[in-house]
């Protein structure tokens, strides 16, 4: 497979060395074609040192960092990675690795029927090793019940961070993204589905990391503030 892996990074210096050593052996024995493109979203820590000491150890010219100006947001990072991806398809992961680089296989087996696959925590056969703290694991339902009712009715969870997209999808949804922060899933998942591709949940292995970026109650605020503003954006034909 062609393969470009967008992972948004800000201030990883702590777990991104692992994270890229497991994906790079991964995709090497697997004999992918492949790039991974780390997009560092204004760390103020040694995130792309180690990217790049890394890259000169392995001798792999196929790690690239993507430098954003300030941090400005998940969302904007895993758009710009989209914009520069040269492969035919996109896997976007998150840094920590929360799903193993190795769901890459049952996101494969689907991509054939489907433009988009994404896995998720909360179908049947969905694996869950390391759960969240209540208070995330409570928004963790709550949240995904407004995606269905506001936009996505047929999705259990939009906002896993392990997704494969098709190029050419990838880049029809940035150019029409507009969320910078954690929410940009549910609108990335939206636009494909109005320019009528299909998206395909599979279900995958997660682990909780106690050391999430995420601010538990103000982020969850701005998420459905922005659930809203997409609704919005709708009704103003921001997506055409």
């Amino acid at each position: 497979m062609e393969l470009s892996v967008i992972i948004p990074a800000y201030n990883e210096e702590k777990r991104i060395r692992k994270t890229l050593e497991g994906i790079v052996a991964y995709l090497d024995r697997k004999k992918h074609n492949y790039e991974i493109i780390v997009v560092n979203d204004g760390s103020t820590d040694k995130t792309k040192d180690v990217i790049l000491e890394l890259a000169r150890e392995l001798g792999n010219k196929k790690i690239k960092v993507l430098d954003n100006p300030c941090n400005k947001g998940k969302g904007y990072s895993v758009k710009q990675g989209f914009l520069a991806a040269t492969k035919l398809w996109i896997l976007f992961t998150d840094a920590d690795l929360s799903t193993p680089i190795e769901e890459l296989e049952t996101c494969i087996r689907y991509a054939g029927n489907a433009a988009v696959v994404i896995g998720s925590r909360n179908l049947p056969m969905s694996q869950i090793v390391v759960k969240q703290p209540f208070l995330r694991s409570t928004l963790g339902r709550i949240f995904p019940f407004f995606v269905r009712v506001l936009l996505l009715p047929e999705l259990h969870d939009s906002q896993c961070g392990f997704k494969l997209f098709r190029k050419d999808v990838a880049t029809a949804i940035a150019q029409r993204q507009q969320i910078d922060g954690f929410c940009f899933d549910a609108e990335q998942l939206f636009i494909a589905k109005k320019l009528g591709f299909v998206i395909k949940e599979v279900p995958i292995t997660w682990s909780n990391d106690e050391r999430s970026k995420i601010r538990v109650v103000r982020d969850s605020l701005l998420m459905f503030s922005d659930l809203l503003r997409i609704r919005w954006n709708v009704f103003r034909g921001r997506y055409a």
